[in-house]
Order: structure tokens, then C-alpha cells, then sequence
């Protein structure tokens, strides 16, 4: 690599970090997030039967089995029940026997894979998920206010805390050109283009060696490329034909970095916030980077907002996807559709809310 372009990837990820430090501050400053809308509710048991599903190759996985341990103890609860997941298998099984063996919750340690996967196993099925974060976006714990370094605090909330339910999504793709197709849930944001190619691009070692900075040197790389010409039909609306270099569906649009990039996204409103980004040059890009960072109310004619349901893009020739974090293959077509209040979730409490008399509280350890 010459060393121009190393020291112009370095900047860009020193000027990133900045102003997500920066954007830190201005959010909790001057913007009250409110991912839930209505005030949360104890589960009003004295015991709970728990069940983990645990992928044992993150940092704090034993960490964590301990403290999950030590907690049902105290509480006077029977043992805890561990499923681990596997490189063949990322949960879906584990979350099955974790439902099959009786567990008033599940618990979820891992990164947003694991999460994702367990999520769609738990939906509609009123079995609550408490999240232990151990990966490196952790999205949908940032989302629903728990410190994602904070391992003790987020077993606390998911054995002993409240829940609610959120919505959760679904996205259908087709490669009409292979005759692939596949369905994956998703929590948080998912998309297709530009994001996702960076998604799928970003080097594992850096990944590992500085965490979600790494998206930053991959996301410099794919700057530079061309739009793509796609049609969006909105909860079955005509369709509307655009230039595009990514598109997101969110479902809540809390991001690593102190990022609120959707503010008016919300979890648990029925509805999914559509961004269609179509820069043609670095000056697009920097325009949306300024929108998003300032929180700037203007419309800008590279990036239009859309809320809807239901949505269906088509496009000519395979476009790389993403849900959560993880690529998920080319695809022509594309059909994403929200599920409200699918999935019950163990948050920290919120104000107003009270624990019943006589219930379970966190113990002491």
C-alpha cells in the first residue's frame, strides 16, 4: 500500500473518531432518545428457569458464564443451562432447545449475529431474550440503553430487569441471475449497496485489533463507484425508479460510535425508516456525513427518508445486502417487511416504572 493512501485512511479514521466522540456529547446534550415509547413492565416471577445461548469464542464468554452463574445462585434459582453455538451452526438449533427446554428467558451472549439469529427464534413466541453484548457493534443493546461494556450490568437487566416488546423485521432476497434465494431476520438496520459491500469488506484483523473503526478504512476503499439504477415500491405503492449507492432499512438507528444516524427511527413503532443514499461524489458523501453528524433538519437531494412497512426493490444486475451487521448475499430482488412487537426483550428500567411488592430484585453479589 503507498503510503499516501495509508496516511489518507488514517486521517479519515482519526476525523471519524473525533466526531463521533464529539457526537457523543452533542447526543446526550441536546437529544433524549426514546427507543421504547411505552414505559416497561417486570415479569412479576420469583423464579425463572434460564437458558443461554453462549458462542464461546468471544473475549468475555467465560466472564460471563460465571457472572450468569453466580447471579442464579444467589437468587435461589436452579441452575442455568448452557447452549453453545458452533461455526456450522450460529444458534438457530441452540435457540430451539433453549425454547424446548422450558426457559422462562433466554439469554443471548455474543455478538449481533448470534443476537439475530436467537431474536428469530424467539419471535412471537413471548419467551423474553436478555442480551448479554460480547461482540464488536453490539447494535441492538445500544439501542435499548445497556452499557455494552458493562457485562455485570447487562446480566443484571437481562435475569432481574424489565421487558417490553419491540418490532422485528424480515428481509426476502432473489438473485435472479444464480436462482438463489434467501430470508433473514433482522433487529436493527439492514441494506443493500455501498454498506453493504463495506460490510462485507472489512478486514477481520483490524476488526479484532480496533473494533467498528475498522468499517471506516473499509468504507474510504468503496468510496469511489458508480450508482445503480433500482425501482422502490413502497407498502405496494407504485414504483418509483432511482440511482442509488445503498439503501438501509432500519428498525432503530442507534449505531457504534455514539451515532444516532436515524433519529426518528424507533423500535417499537410498527414502521421501518428507509434512507435511499445516491451520492455521485465525495462532496454527496460529505454533505450526509455533515447531516448526520450535526443532526442538520435540511433535506438534502443525495439522501431521502421514507417510512413505510412494507418495502420492494428490484434492480438489474445483483447488488450486495447486509442485515445487522452481516452480509447476506447478492441480490436482484429484495423485500423487507416489519413485524411489530414480535419480540419480547429484557431493557433496563424505565422511569415511572415500578417493581411489584414482593417480587425479585437484582441480588447483591
Amino acid at each position: 500500500m503507498n503510503d499516501w493512501l495509508l496516511y489518507l485512511i488514517l486521517a479519515a479514521a482519526l476525523a471519524f473518531a473525533v466526531s463521533s466522540w464529539w457526537g457523543v456529547r452533542r447526543l446526550k446534550a441536546l437529544h433524549t432518545r426514546s427507543a421504547v415509547q411505552e414505559d416497561t413492565h417486570h415479569p412479576g416471577m420469583v423464579q425463572q428457569k434460564v437458558a443461554v445461548v453462549m458462542n464461546p469464542v468471544k473475549a468475555k464468554s467465560d466472564e460471563a458464564r460465571a457472572l450468569i452463574q453466580r447471579a442464579c445462585l444467589s437468587a435461589g434459582w436452579e441452575a442455568p443451562v448452557f447452549f453453545e453455538t458452533t461455526a456450522e451452526d450460529p444458534g438457530y438449533s441452540q435457540a430451539e432447545a433453549a425454547l424446548a427446554s422450558g426457559a422462562d428467558v433466554v439469554l443471548v451472549g455474543g455478538g449481533d449475529g448470534t443476537v439475530r439469529v436467537v431474536a428469530e427464534k424467539l419471535a412471537h413466541t413471548n419467551v423474553p431474550m436478555g442480551l448479554i453484548p460480547l461482540g464488536t457493534g453490539n447494535l441492538l443493546a445500544r439501542n435499548i440503553h445497556l452499557d455494552v461494556n458493562d457485562v455485570h450490568g447487562s446480566i443484571q437487566t437481562a435475569l432481574f430487569g424489565h421487558q417490553r416488546h419491540i418490532d422485528t423485521a424480515r428481509m426476502g432476497i432473489r438473485n435472479s441471475r444464480t436462482g438463489a434465494s434467501s430470508e433473514h431476520a433482522f433487529l436493527v438496520i439492514a441494506g443493500m449497496g455501498m454498506d453493504a459491500e463495506v460490510v462485507g469488506d472489512t478486514n477481520d484483523g483490524l476488526k479484532k485489533a480496533v473494533g467498528w473503526l475498522a468499517y471506516t478504512e473499509a468504507g474510504v476503499r468503496h468510496l469511489p463507484g458508480r450508482r445503480k439504477k433500482v425501482s422502490i415500491a413502497l407498502d405496494d405503492q407504485p414504483e418509483q425508479s432511482r440511482k442509488i449507492r445503498s439503501v438501509l432499512f432500519a428498525n432503530c438507528g442507534l449505531i457504534p460510535g455514539g451515532i444516532d444516524f436515524i433519529p426518528q427511527a424507533m423500535i417499537d413503532d410498527g414502521m421501518l425508516d428507509v434512507v435511499v443514499m445516491s451520492p455521485r461524489s465525495a462532496i454527496g458523501w460529505i454533505a450526509m456525513y455533515t447531516k448526520i453528524m450535526f443532526k442538520h433538519k435540511r433535506n438534502l437531494p443525495v439522501m431521502s427518508y421514507y417510512r413505510s412497512g412494507k418495502i420492494v426493490i428490484k434492480c438489474a444486475e445483483p447488488v450486495a445486502t447486509q442485515v445487522d451487521g452481516d452480509p447476506s448475499g447478492e441480490a436482484t430482488d429484495v423485500t423487507v417487511q416489519v413485524q411489530p412487537g414480535s419480540l419480547l426483550v429484557r431493557v433496563p428500567e424505565s422511569k415511572g416504572a415500578e417493581t411489584p411488592a414482593g417480587e425479585v430484585s437484582s441480588p447483591k453479589q
